[in-house]
């Protein structure tokens, strides 16, 4: 019986659902517990797990082939990295910004943004080759219609007459509003979002299916209510508020997930996701 569905976000390719189920669902319950409520048992939570989408086939080298910043393609591969370089320096003073002058050896705009990433919390430990990859995972959901649309398939078939809740973080959260609006015959969900980059202008909003109207998008009928919570220092969520861009009916809240604001198991674990999740399962 699956009452909550799980979305995933970039960077996940080698891994797969029970990988994820076994990674999330102990914080799910922390939550919780914090918030005072019982916790799930493992058959009430399903995986929508589309990760696999973006990993390279085997090949006979030796390891895959290094990224570096001579393979950021130009466009939203370029322009996300840019804005994350940008979104990591105004959340951690350690974080050179755009316009700290560049020393002669990286004149290049976006192995400077690389360099900046690594000393960020978020990115901290990162090879380039992994950073690049996940802009890339984004670049790939808006530009090649089969990986959209598989994507889509995998929440589809996790959502049963039994699900109540999706909690869906990062890229995920794009999978999941355009998934809901593409079933509007399934009713009363409850979507909690995570970390999520949907009210980013030019890079995310822009480019949602079905195409927002001015400055609104569409609401997705399915969802009866729709909680999204961001930490202050989310690279990716660089838009913090979704109420402005998807109506009033979003109820936006601040968490502190600490040195690690995008990581999924700090949202999970916060007393302000039990609280909600633990209504909306009732």
């Amino acid at each position: 019986m699956t009452r909550v569905v799980l979305v995933h976000g970039i960077a996940q390719q080698l891994k797969g659902p029970e990988t994820i189920t076994e990674a999330w669902l102990p914080s799910l319950n922390d939550g919780l517990v914090f918030s005072g409520s019982d916790t799930l048992p493992r058959q009430d939570v399903s995986v929508a797990f589309y990760g696999d989408l973006f990993r390279r086939p085997g090949h006979r080298g030796l390891g895959e082939p290094p990224l570096d910043a001579s393979d950021v393609e130009p466009g939203l591969e370029h322009e996300l990295l840019l804005a994350w370089w940008q979104a990591a320096a105004d959340a951690e003073a350690p974080v050179p910004g755009p316009d700290t002058p560049a020393r002669l050896r990286t004149p290049h705009v976006v192995q400077r943004a690389l360099n900046a990433l690594s000393h960020s919390a978020f990115f901290a430990g990162l090879a380039e080759g992994a950073m690049i990859g996940s802009a890339r995972q984004v670049r790939r959901y808006f530009t090649e219609p089969e990986v959209r649309r598989a994507a889509g398939e995998r929440l589809t078939r996790a959502v049963t007459g039994e699900t109540t809740v999706i909690i869906a973080h990062s890229l995920g959260s794009v999978v999941a509003y355009e998934t809901l609006c593409a079933h509007p015959h399934w009713q009363d969900l409850t979507l909690i979002t995570l970390g999520s980059p949907l009210a980013v202008r030019g890079l995310v909003f822009n480019r949602l299916r079905p195409a927002p109207t001015g400055d609104t998008a569409r609401w997705p009928v399915p969802v009866k209510r729709w909680i999204n919570l961001a930490d202050r220092g989310d690279a990716v969520a660089l838009i913090k508020e979704l109420a402005p861009s998807f109506g009033t009916r979003v109820h936006d809240l601040t968490v502190n997930n600490g040195a690690h604001a995008h990581d999924v198991r700090p949202y999970l674990t916060a007393r302000e996701t039990g609280l909600v999740l633990a209504e909306a399962l009732g």
